[in-house]
């Protein structure tokens, strides 16, 4: 799943202010998954430390803010709870070394960073199913500071279509090949029911996408060129049941043999197969 943003981190003012106003909203910016992975691809950098650079970057911005020049490996891994010998392996990654006895130069580091994620572009978005989860992410005010901006909206129903969402008139999904060619969409998100996901995701990769976040809760074929992330809801759920009943195990002790608990399952066998609608 994509990773839930961090809370504002608030630090003392250590040292003259790293990063100006004037550098632009591109370097506060945080990318989305579909950014990261797609640069981190292109330059070989190993999937887990793909994983932890939206948390490095936010980390990093929040520094410049507060006027802190410098950071060492150390301060910045406590700050995002990872090891500094991690940190320093995938920054090193990305081609940043710190200088010993100093650190890492904040202002520099998010630059670079920002440079390699692509975050100076807008990357239009199109969502395909204006359902209740197409309506929310629709709101979402949190892409533009990650790099990302609404391009269209779809959907089939004909009570849907035609109605404006935050601003974005929705469009019948007949009308996703010209838009998406002319607003030069290259990523969209599926928030449909599961049984449409396929016919979906098909119609945008002829359309000319190659970037896919799937909510819809089944799993799609794409091209190798093409890049899917799945969300699927339901599954997360059932794994935090899983952690629920293992703490609830822990404190009961083992269940007696014949013994039914219908408690942390109860219910989630109802979500699942359920789509993004």
């Amino acid at each position: 799943m994509s990773q839930l943003p961090l809370q504002r981190l608030r630090l003392p003012r250590t040292g003259a202010r790293a990063a100006s106003r004037g550098q632009g909203e591109a370097l506060r910016r945080v990318p989305s998954d579909e950014v990261v992975a797609r640069a981190a691809e292109a330059k070989g950098v190993p999937e887990a430390t793909v994983a932890r650079l939206p948390t490095y970057l936010q980390a990093l911005h929040a520094l410049a803010e507060d006027g802190t020049s410098t950071v060492s490996s150390q301060e910045l891994a406590d700050l995002v709870h990872v090891s500094a010998a991690m940190l320093r392996k995938d920054l090193s990654q990305l081609g940043s070394y710190g200088t010993r006895g100093v650190g890492y130069d904040v202002a520099t580091l998010v630059h670079e960073m920002s440079a390699v994620l692509g975050l100076e572009h807008d990357w239009p978005v199109a969502i395909v199913g204006v359902g209740n989860l197409g309506r929310a992410l629709a709101h979402y005010g949190g892409f533009t500071s990650r790099g990302l901006s609404i391009a269209a909206l779809f959907d089939a129903d004909p009570a849907v279509v035609g109605t404006v969402v935050n601003g974005h008139t929705v469009h019948h999904v007949d009308e996703v090949a010209a838009l998406v060619a002319e607003r030069n969409v290259r990523i969209a998100v599926i928030a449909t029911p599961a049984r449409a996901a396929q016919a979906t995701s098909d119609v945008l990769v002829a359309a000319g996408v190659t970037s896919i976040l799937c909510f819809a809760g089944a799993a799609v074929r794409v091209p190798a060129d093409v890049t899917v992330r799945a969300v699927d809801l339901s599954s997360e759920l059932q794994i935090l049941g899983f952690h629920e009943q293992r703490k609830r195990s822990d404190v009961l002790g083992p269940l007696r043999p014949g013994r039914a608990d219908h408690g942390a399952d109860h219910g989630i066998d109802h979500v699942v197969g359920g789509g993004a609608r």
